[in-house]
């Protein structure tokens, strides 16, 4: 049986006297090795309370910041209406991720694989290729926003200007260093996520302390609110960060005790998201106030550093780099077991590499080819959201009537296994699915798409991604699949 090396509620193996084990050898003992198969109940033990830094560090991004000057600039909402975008948006969509979160303490497995319960083994392919697809460009968003952290920290310290050679160079590294977090697995995400959370926390109060003794708050404090339109809008593009995490949410909850407190699983996964967006999302729209290109910046990491004094730029900078790394080994770590469902037959930490080799060339493309990133940027994550909210909405209806999941039926891909369903298929779901992300895209208006219902009540919102994720569980709800 695989299972994550280290004490784990049991005696660990015999080991070498540490004089004679190799950094290979200790690198094979931090390695997770374990892939779909759920985790027995003698080896969840880890904490709730790990939950905050994870989410903490998923939100580890200084694109909040210039997002939340787009809510100033482009969406002209006062700072009290950007405080409620702040504080709603992370509580709505990571409450849902932590909604979800409680399948994986249920279930001991990764969340693609407990959909298989949902969609059945061979209709999960369908939702599952969506997704993964999906999380591609997500990472390769990621990867390029990383990528120019660095080039801005080395022409910082240098005076270097970018080149081909400069931004593969950059991308390499970036991508290298997610794919080797990822592929240690949960452990190492949790320490590093940790450290990570605060050393960027650290500096992210001087930045902000630095903000508040430069800003003339007397501009802040009268400017003129927006539109009630705009401001639900603006939860909608934060929260769809949060809502594209919830086919993972699992991911992280899979080692918990099944005794583990629902309502504690909630308010930490709450709680790690909202003390980072909150204070970044606040700080970008004050920020844009005497500086409006930030909301508009082709590269927003290259326009923050040059707002801030040297001292303070590269430091900021480097510790976001990593934030952006841990984000991007989440979302790798994920898409390994992902791809895994999809039938790639590799192990986690190879299945992982194909992510990376793809973010690498996408993020070459899109560094030298892309005229406006956080355009870009924002139309991804909306797009994205009403796929993600679909899946969201079918996967909630099935938990409310599902209690428990079938360990050896999740591994069970053949006709006699329980999840099988009909020829591999549970049609009523895979309706709901499609419908729902057919229903989202109706009312969703990006900069490159336009949904035929994008003009109405519920598109001028910003509501598609909600649209999604009813329809989804109303859908879903009225069809309960039945093992063969």
């Amino acid at each position: 049986m695989t299972r994550i090396a280290g004490p784990v509620g049991r005696p660990p193996p015999a080991r070498p006297p540490r004089g004679r084990r190799t950094l290979g050898r200790r690198l094979a003992d931090a390695v997770e090795t374990r892939g779909l198969e759920p985790v027995p109940d003698a080896e969840r033990t880890a904490r709730v309370r790990g939950l905050f830094p994870t989410w903490m560090a998923g939100n580890t991004s200084v694109l909040l910041l210039a997002m939340g000057a787009g809510l100033t600039v482009a969406g002209r909402l006062s700072l009290a209406q950007v405080l409620v975008v702040a504080v709603v948006a992370p509580v709505l969509s990571y409450g849902i991720v932590g909604v979800v979160s409680v399948a994986g303490r249920r279930g001991g497995a990764p969340g693609m694989a407990l959909a298989r319960a949902v969609f059945g083994t061979r209709g999960n392919l369908l939702p599952g290729t969506v997704i993964w697809v999906a999380r591609w460009g997500w990472e390769t968003i990621n990867a390029v926003t990383g990528a120019y952290a660095l080039l801005t920290v080395l022409r910082l310290l240098t005076g270097t200007g970018e080149s081909t050679v400069l931004i593969v160079a950059a991308l390499a590294l970036f991508v290298t260093g997610s794919f080797v977090v990822s592929g240690l697995g949960r452990a190492t995400l949790l320490r590093a996520g940790l450290w990570a959370a605060c050393l960027f926390g650290g500096f992210s109060v001087l930045v902000i302390a630095r903000v508040a003794a430069t800003t003339d708050w007397s501009v802040v404090w009268h400017r003129p609110g927006g539109s009630t339109a705009v401001l639900i809008a603006g939860i909608g593009t934060i929260a769809a960060g949060g809502i594209s995490w919830v086919p993972s949410a699992p991911d992280f909850t899979r080692y918990l005790p099944r005794t583990a407190s629902t309502t504690a699983m909630v308010a930490t996964t709450v709680a790690g998201a909202a003390v980072v967006v909150t204070p970044l999302v606040t700080v970008g729209a004050v920020l844009a106030v005497g500086n409006p290109g930030l909301a508009g910046a082709p590269d927003p990491v290259a326009f923050i550093g040059g707002l801030l004094p040297e001292w303070l730029a590269v430091p900021y900078l480097l510790t976001a780099v990593v934030g952006m790394v841990l984000i991007n080994a989440m979302s790798m770590y994920s898409a390994g077991f992902t791809a895994q469902t999809l039938g790639v037959r590799l192990p986690r930490v190879w299945a992982v590499s194909l992510n990376a080799a793809v973010s690498l060339v996408l993020g070459t493309l899109i560094m030298a080819v892309a005229r406006s990133f956080q355009t870009t940027f924002v139309s991804f994550l909306t797009l994205l959201a009403v796929a993600f909210s679909a899946w969201t909405g079918v996967f909630v209806a099935d938990m409310l009537r599902r209690r428990a999941y079938d360990p050896a039926g999740l591994l069970d891909v053949r006709r006699t296994g329980p999840y099988w369903y009909r020829a591999g298929f549970a049609p009523g779901r895979l309706v709901a699915w499609a419908v729902a992300v057919g229903a989202g895209l109706l009312f969703t208006r990006v900069a490159w798409f336009d949904g035929p219902l994008a003009s109405t009540w519920v598109g001028r919102y910003g509501l598609g991604w909600v649209a999604g994720i009813a329809v989804g569980a109303l859908l879903g709800s009225l069809t309960h699949p039945r093992p063969t």
